[in-house]
């Protein structure tokens, strides 16, 4: 089949990078523009890893062991918060052990399984590796509040349209959450009992629970 051929929404997906076909689409160049702040942040997150000897996943499960539950800090969970294989995360975990970074908890019913925490050690790494993403955040800063409630309106809705998709395997945003429901055609948290605005929804909740 020729390419005049080929349906244009089928043509648009198998030539997204060709510029010549991207700009023909405010989409396109939407994914286009998330491809180049991906390796952005990939870059910063290298630089850092290089810098105190660690990997980048590495410092990945450090930070996230910090800000989450002992629950979430296993090698299952891990594995589908990253997207990588339970191998990989635990060839992560024995290196971050080895370095005196990390306890293992054994707690759980299941002997076989375990979950991590910081080591005093490990607490200060954090502290000197969470910092990777600031320019990113500096960048932000300098935009206009109108415009970044919009950006964070678009994410927001993206991360739980990919997750229901299958693309992310793990997300916690309101609008996947047991307790969010509308009201009167506006976001609503049944939990704080109270309307959610823009600014208000969450991409990583405590409290979030899978509905």
């Amino acid at each position: 089949m020729s390419a005049g051929l080929i349906p244009a929404d089928i043509f648009m997906e198998k030539r997204i990078f060709d510029p010549v076909v991207q700009n023909k689409s405010v989409s396109g160049k939407i994914v286009a523009g998330l491809e180049r702040i991906s390796e952005a942040f990939k870059v910063l997150l290298w630089e850092k890893a290089k810098a105190l000897g660690l990997s980048p996943i590495q410092i990945q499960i450090l930070i996230f062991t910090a800000y989450h539950t002992s629950d979430l800090c296993n090698v299952s969970h891990l594995a589908k918060e990253f997207n990588v294989t339970k191998p990989t995360i635990s060839d992560a975990i024995r290196a971050l052990f080895s370095k005196d970074l990390i306890l293992k908890d054994f707690s759980s019913e299941d002997s076989r399984s375990y979950s991590i925490v910081l080591s005093e050690k490990g607490k200060t790494m954090v502290a000197a590796t969470e910092s990777f993403a600031n320019p990113l955040y500096q960048q932000l800063e300098s935009f206009e509040e109108g415009d970044l409630e919009s950006l964070f309106h678009t994410i927001s809705k993206l991360i739980f349209q990919l997750n229901r998709n299958g693309i992310l395997s793990v997300q916690r945003t309101c609008y996947g959450c047991k307790f969010y429901s509308k009201a009167e055609a506006s976001d609503y948290c049944n939990l704080l009992e109270k309307p959610l605005l823009n600014t208000d929804i969450r991409l990583d909740c405590p409290e979030f629970i899978i509905r």
